[in-house]
């Protein structure tokens, strides 16, 4: 494995370097092989022998651990200086296509950035965070990834007292909006220069020789959140806990916590129980998006005009209905654009909230229709029949219009409707059994998620509506 750190040698003043404080009793409870496949990490190094890697007890040839400091709005208001509270950026692998991914150790220990904290995690908060940024991958939505879960006998005390655990998370880079709030509203702007900059030449870097670059840079962060937001809109996942700070300039889905993918059909669905005021409901993240972009700008100002932020902020509404059009169209099972899809899709999302019809399921079963039969195997998903039959016939006349087969159609709708998504009670029973130092369940659950789209027999129960109690769980910024 090569490291570097171009964060430690380029961003004086934007961390404190830290070293990792390991758990007592450090176990690797589970790895990700494909992950490690993908990023030519070889069998040897997942022995017990060096578990010291995934601890905080060793570190690699040229990692410089380091925590990030940056600042934000959480709940829309100003929470001043913020940071890297229990996670440590340990390096960049240079990967040998080029690329470079960061490698970030969470639950690794005190920084100057804890504030009231422990800087520890818990396994609870470490398995879901593992699930779900698999699970997003799969998905095909741009995230942040999860490559091993570190247990040990360490208490932890959250609501109760817990075992403590590491992640290893990776990801392109975790610079966040909160990154150039903090040197803005600090006075330094010479700072939020060298972060833009720095932004630009690792990822942007086809921009450098560019006039506008700061402009044309901007709007592409733009875009990318406008896309995110789609398709988490699309597959009905709701983040929970969509602050400055935990808002990625790279469009990543980043920092898991009290996340929800719908069971049912609830708009105003709220999947963070301290968010008391329905802030960052699963309706309001398409608006969320663009506030949290309008504190970006002003972090910015010192870059570009107004009338350039105005400029790029402009891209946001029509990439995100673009995006969002075109994914939900596929999952209608569309390939062409007419002016009434909107109120086709409309029409079964009002029928789906009066019902609380499941938004997973929902939206597989109608991938099973076929157009040319009057009846759907989703019609006994509903208790007004009629209301449905109603919506099918429009639906199904829409589809015929396009001279397709079943088959193609069919195909091509499975690939925009998953059969299973992380739904909190299936990551519930992971973390049950994960607790014993049991992680069948969560093999089992990672294998059917890195399948999302496809109908694999061994895991149909994992798609079936979940039971009651399932729906009840309450997860919090903790989670």
């Amino acid at each position: 494995m090569q490291f570097n750190n171009t964060w430690f040698q380029e961003l004086s003043g934007c961390y404190s370097a830290v070293s990792p404080t390991p758990l007592a009793n450090p176990r690797l409870l589970y790895r990700n092989a494909a992950l490690a496949r993908e990023l030519g990490l070889g069998d040897e190094l997942f022995n017990a022998e060096n578990v010291g890697l995934w601890s905080g007890d060793r570190l690699a040839d040229g990692m410089q651990p380091l925590a990030q400091v940056y600042s934000g709005h959480q709940f829309g208001v100003w929470a001043g200086q913020l940071g890297d509270g229990r996670g440590l950026l340990l390096g960049e692998q240079q990967l040998a296509d080029g690329r470079k991914v960061d490698w970030h150790l969470k639950g690794a220990g005190l920084t100057p950035y804890s504030r009231m904290g422990d800087g520890r995690a818990v396994l609870r908060s470490t398995l879901r965070e593992f699930l779900a940024s698999e699970a997003m991958h799969a998905l095909g939505i741009p995230t942040t990834r999860a490559l091993t879960i570190v247990a040990s006998d360490e208490p932890v005390y959250r609501e109760t007292t817990e075992r403590g655990a590491m992640l290893l998370r990776v990801a392109e880079s975790h610079l966040r909006f909160g990154h150039f709030e903090h040197f803005y509203y600090s006075g330094n702007q010479q700072k939020v220069n060298e972060l833009a900059d720095y932004a630009i030449r690792h990822h942007w870097p086809h921009l450098q020789q560019e006039a506008d670059k700061y402009l044309l840079w901007f709007s592409d962060v733009v875009k990318r959140t406008a896309r995110l937001i789609a398709s988490w809109q699309s597959v009905g996942f709701a983040h929970g806990v969509m602050n400055t700070d935990n808002m990625s300039i790279l469009g990543l889905t980043l920092d898991y916590g009290p996340y929800g993918f719908l069971d049912d059909y609830q708009p105003e669905f709220i999947c963070n129980h301290t968010d008391h005021q329905g802030r960052y409901s699963f309706e309001n993240q398409p608006m969320i998006g663009l506030w949290n972009l309008n504190r970006l700008a002003h972090s910015l100002s010192g870059l570009m005009t107004t009338e350039q932020l105005k400029q790029a902020l402009a891209n946001y509404e029509p990439e995100l209905m673009r995006a969002w059009g075109e994914k939900m169209r596929a999952k209608l099972g569309l390939m062409t654009a007419d002016k009434h899809d909107n109120d086709i899709l409309t029409g079964l999302l009002s029928l789906m909230t009066r019902e609380g019809s499941d938004y997973t399921r929902t939206f597989r079963l109608l991938s099973d229709s076929e157009q040319q039969q009057s009846r759907s195997p989703l019609r006994d998903e509903f208790i007004d029949r009629d209301a449905f039959d109603g919506w099918y016939n429009v639906w199904r006349q829409r589809v015929l219009q396009e001279e397709r087969s079943d088959e193609d159609r069919q195909r091509a709708m499975k690939q925009a409707n998953p059969a299973v998504v992380l739904r909190n009670y299936l990551a519930q029973q992971v973390i049950e059994k994960a607790e014993q130092d049991d992680t069948s369940a969560l093999a089992r659950l990672h294998q059917a998620l890195s399948h999302p789209f496809e109908d694999l027999e061994e895991f149909g129960d994992l798609a079936r509506r979940p039971p009651d109690w399932g729906k009840k769980i309450e997860v919090s910024c903790s989670s």
